[in-house]
């Protein structure tokens, strides 16, 4: 499944149905009056959480999402038939934006929450509901009024506790492979993954999701290599992992260099809690290595954990010392709460 995290699409919600012109026509009833019913509601347009999707690749294929039309209201006062809504399915983490693609309109951050983004015009009145002492015939209704039509953005950050940051081929993916069940693609060569890849870890028990995204590169946030584009996959983490590899020249410089891109990006991610770790530490002896990690340690102002996939050194230590930042952040806030929008519309009129 290819991966897609924003998508454009445009929405139309029913028109509601007409009322109708209608009267009484039975032998021996003379003055039988007016009968004409109301026309139904129009279908509104909802988006709705569910689970097992990550990706937004459903909307590349399908962009257009209209509402039914409610039927028009019917003699012998029948009211017409309300039109199907229509649901948008999209992953836990999704956000709808206006057209403009700044204004969010809602944030999608729990399974199964729901907000109408469109309401179905309402049905026109038949010409029954103008009847009066001094009009006892009135033959005229009206007509539904119009649905409404938008055009959206969706955009999709997604869910994780933990976020693997760091320049391309610093071992981010061998890491996310080596912890969980995902399975990136891995190779020598810069820029190896091309979107967010994500896993689940358990450890002691316990289980977190990292997500893992492409390799930074000084200049991202101007757009330079795949850009800064990603980044939003890790607002909503509760730490960073930053990997420096220890085959840098400079870990220093490798580790300053992404740091300057995360706070040019914004969101928050400066100041999110971050564990410093040299990977690939196999690679070095033992002097180098120590030399190495001053460097780093003077960088980022604390002592780096020491890590290897390939000889599973210092993997336990991270993955736990992650582990207890997460449930320390968990237990004191949730994630923020948006959903106040989609209690007042959630009942369908």
């Amino acid at each position: 499944m290819k991966f897609l995290d924003e998508a454009k699409v445009y929405i139309r919600s029913g028109d509601g149905g007409a009322g109708a012109v209608s009267f009484r026509r039975e032998k021996f009833i003379e003055f039988g009056g007016p009968d004409g019913g109301d026309g139904g509601r129009g279908g509104d347009v909802w988006v709705e959480a569910v689970n097992g999707l990550n990706t937004l690749i459903d909307f590349r294929f399908q962009q257009h999402f209209k509402a039914a039309t409610g039927v028009h209201g019917m003699g012998r006062n029948r009211t017409g038939a309300n039109g199907a809504s229509v649901t948008l399915k999209v992953p836990v983490g999704t956000q709808i934006f206006e057209e403009d693609n700044e204004t969010l309109i809602v944030d999608i951050t729990k399974e199964g929450q729901r907000f109408r983004l469109a309401a179905g015009g309402n049905g026109g009145f038949g010409n029954t509901h103008f009847k009066s002492s001094t009009n006892q015939a009135p033959d005229w209704a009206n007509p539904g009024l119009e649905g409404e039509e938008k055009t959206l953005w969706l955009r999709l950050k997604l869910i994780a506790d933990a976020g693997l940051v760091g320049l391309p081929n610093a071992g981010k993916s061998t890491f996310l492979a080596t912890v969980t069940r995902a399975r990136p693609k891995i190779a020598n060569y810069p820029f190896t993954t091309l979107h967010p890849n994500l896993g689940v870890a358990t450890i002691d028990g316990r289980e977190f999701v990292l997500a893992d995204i492409p390799g930074l590169i000084e200049g991202a946030h101007e757009g330079v290599g795949i850009g800064d584009r990603f980044l939003g996959h890790v607002e909503r983490t509760r730490v960073l992992l930053h990997l420096v590899s220890a085959q840098e020249e400079h870990v220093g410089k490798a580790y300053t260099t992404v740091k300057r891109e995360l706070e040019a990006y914004g969101g928050g991610l400066k100041d999110k809690p971050e564990i410093v770790a040299l990977s690939q530490i196999d690679v070095l002896d033992e002097e180098t290595l120590k030399k190495k990690a001053k460097e780093l340690q003077k960088a980022c102002g604390r002592p780096p954990m020491l890590i290897s996939a390939a000889i599973n050194k210092g993997m336990l230590e991270v993955q736990r010392a992650l582990r207890d930042i997460i449930v320390a952040a968990n237990s004191e806030t949730a994630l923020p709460d948006r959903s106040s929008r989609v209690d007042e519309d959630r009942s369908e009129d």
